[in-house]
């Protein structure tokens, strides 16, 4: 049975705007398809630009934050706000950017219980206060993080990703948008 992959109406990717179009089928050349939120957000093309300028200038940069780190953060998170979608796919990406086929798993369920670092710990520990109530971010959150060696724009980096994935958690369940199949069996 074929299933929606958002309740919103899904553009045809020769309808789209010419630089919308190379981006999608651009990524569609590198991964093999065409990840379900490249689709569902091309419905509202300046949102689409916008969403993808700030998703690359956090997961793309040169940081402080490996790669890995970066996807941990995004699929803990996303745990903690139910979306299906971005701990699917992004637990796919950290599966591959980790080298590791157990990772996006445990990161999603506990990452407490998780076979990770202790300064992934931390890092996830402030990233999890920054989702579930980040009014109660304090300075001991920024000397703890310091003594695992992250700096002041590493901090910052956290929270941001953490606020970024957080809207698009909540616009991923307001478009009842669906994971790839793809993504399930990546890196395992």
């Amino acid at each position: 049975m074929s299933h929606p992959i958002s309740r919103f109406p899904v553009p045809e990717i020769s309808s789209l705007p010419k630089d919308m179009q190379e981006r999608i089928l651009a990524v569609q050349e590198k991964a093999g398809f065409v990840p379900n939120v490249f689709l569902a957000l091309a419905h509202r093309p300046a949102e689409f630009r916008a969403f993808f300028a700030y998703h690359d200038a956090l997961m793309e940069k040169e940081s402080g934050l490996s790669l890995a780190e970066r996807e941990m953060i995004v699929v803990a998170t996303s745990g903690a706000n139910q979306c299906l979608y971005c701990v699917v796919a992004h637990g796919a990406v950290l599966r591959i950017r980790a080298k590791n086929p157990l990772i996006a798993d445990q990161v999603a369920i506990n990452y407490r219980k998780a076979d990770i670092t202790d300064r992934e710990r931390a890092m996830l520990d402030f990233a999890m206060k920054v989702c579930d109530s980040g009014a109660r971010v304090d300075a001991t959150d920024y000397e703890t993080l310091a003594t695992h060696g992250f700096s002041e724009e590493d901090v910052w980096d956290i929270g941001a990703i953490t606020g970024f994935f957080g809207l698009s958690n909540r616009m991923v369940n307001v478009m009842g948008m669906r994971p790839n199949d793809e993504f399930y069996s990546m890196a395992r």
